[in-house]
């Protein structure tokens, strides 16, 4: 490499460490958090993530929802990336993600691009699944919104925390209502970010229940679904959240107002009693602005949820592995 090279690449460290170490003091989120540091970083993470989604649109699915499972459990702060170790009780083996939660491989293809085109670990995994979150509903046609970053990542996870934390699809509504509550997330909240299951598929597991045994579903779709989700066996079975599944749209609230939500959770938005829930529901299945413009506010105000910033934590080499 010629001197002049090599002087330029030891300039480019200095300023990047320079840069990393302002934004190290910074305490609070903002949307042009990387804008100096690493001005390809967003770029680069969009880039990834359409490739994802367009060799495989479920994927679109299963990153948005590991921002979410990541959120609910002490914060959003990567925690549901870190996989076991001597002292690391991983959440990749709570109820909620085993032999469920996906994309790992995808983020860890993000992690790897982004620190190269920002000269080294600038970028955290907390940040990249929050931006993951939001480049996968524009893939698949949703509404987009302003990131905010500055997040830092943890350096220890909870699978008893993760079990109790990630709401259930099996709750009903007053349970779902306090779940989120504890998160300080309203019923608003809870409606929209609800309608993130426009998107994705369901294990036959976690709806066999609501198509067997309950009645507040329509009995056609109920035999739609028992076609491939017998009373015994097919656990893994997979069935569409809604008819729709690879488009960020509203007929997830449709299927609510015609019972046919797929999880028991899902109808009890529309089923549990609450004329206020319900009022949500009708709306935004008639408004899609509506509807994006809230799923928007929601999803940002959750990834606020007990993030590290300035000097807590650290932004993670590896994101399966706290930094040694």
């Amino acid at each position: 490499m010629a001197a002049g090279a090599c002087s330029c690449l030891h300039l480019f460290k200095i300023m990047v460490a320079l840069s990393l170490a302002t934004i190290a003091c910074s305490a609070t989120l903002s949307s042009t958090f990387y804008d100096k540091v690493c001005p390809k970083a967003l770029s680069t993470i969009k880039g990834v993530v359409e490739d994802a989604v367009n060799q495989e649109s479920r994927m679109g699915a299963s990153l948005l929802r590991l921002h979410f499972h990541d959120c609910f459990v002490n914060g959003c702060d990567a925690s549901v990336l870190l996989d076991d170790s001597s002292n690391i009780d991983s959440e990749k083996n709570a109820l909620a993600n085993v032999n469920s939660a996906r994309g790992f491989d995808v983020v860890d293809k993000i992690k790897s691009q982004v620190d190269k085109v920002c000269g080294g670990p600038v970028v955290s995994c907390a940040d990249i699944l929050a931006v993951v979150a939001r480049d996968s509903v524009v893939a698949l046609g949703g509404p987009t919104w302003e990131v905010q970053l500055g997040r830092r990542d943890s350096m220890t996870a909870s699978r008893t925390a993760a079990n109790n934390a990630i709401p259930s699809p099996l709750l009903d509504l007053s349970a779902l209502i306090s779940n989120f509550k504890k998160q300080g997330l309203d019923t608003k909240d809870l409606v929209a970010l609800s309608g993130a299951h426009t998107i994705g598929f369901a294990k036959c597991s976690l709806f066999k229940n609501h198509i067997y045994n309950e009645s507040n579903i329509d009995p056609n779709f109920a035999r739609a679904r028992k076609s491939t989700c017998p009373s015994s066996g097919g656990d893994n079975n997979r069935a569409p959240i809604d008819p729709t599944a690879s488009k960020f749209d509203t007929q997830y609230f449709s299927n609510l107002l015609k019972r046919r939500g797929l999880l028991h959770s899902d109808q009890e938005l529309y089923s549990g009693g609450s004329s206020t829930i319900v009022s949500l529901v009708k709306s935004y299945n008639s408004d899609a602005k509506t509807f994006y413009a809230d799923f928007a506010k929601s999803i940002v105000k959750m990834g606020n949820i007990n993030t590290l910033t300035g000097k807590k934590g650290q932004i993670r080499v590896n994101c399966r592995k706290v930094n040694s």
